[in-house]
């Protein structure tokens, strides 16, 4: 379970990566005025789906899901926001991947773009960083 915990938290920052490569990517190509597609979206949809993976699976072997002990900010958190919270960001990149798929020229890389920079503020504000005392570390 460690092993997962590890990758679990090493993997976010390829996650954060790409999804920055993917928004700026998006937004040069938007302005651009480009046709094709950019397989930096593909990884970074890719990224996040396995990042989800190994989150569920570690969702239903961690103790920090606890939901007799949702009263405490730590448990909440990993029960309950952190999970929720990916779920939606998870979404927003499926729902942008998808409807870009179906669309030409700038639309696409203007969807991705609001679809994917949506999802990264989400992630964002549910990574257990250090500084806001989950029992998460950096790595």
């Amino acid at each position: 379970m460690n092993a997962l915990i590890r990758a679990h938290s090493g993997l976010r920052y390829v996650v954060l990566a790409l999804l920055l490569a993917a928004i700026f990517t998006a937004y040069s190509n938007w302005q651009k005025g480009k046709q094709e597609d950019s397989k930096i979206y593909l990884f970074a949809f890719i990224a996040t789906h396995t990042q989800l993976l190994i989150g569920l699976i570690l969702y239903f072997l961690s103790p920090k899901v606890n939901f007799d002990l949702l009263g405490e900010k730590v448990f909440r958190f990993y029960s309950i926001e952190h999970v929720f919270m990916m779920i939606i960001a998870i979404v927003l990149i499926t729902l942008g991947r998808i409807r870009s798929k179906k669309l030409t020229g700038a639309d696409k890389h203007r969807t991705v773009l609001y679809f994917y920079a949506m999802a990264l503020i989400i992630i964002l504000v549910a990574i257990p960083w250090p500084f806001r005392n989950l029992g998460a570390g950096w790595f």
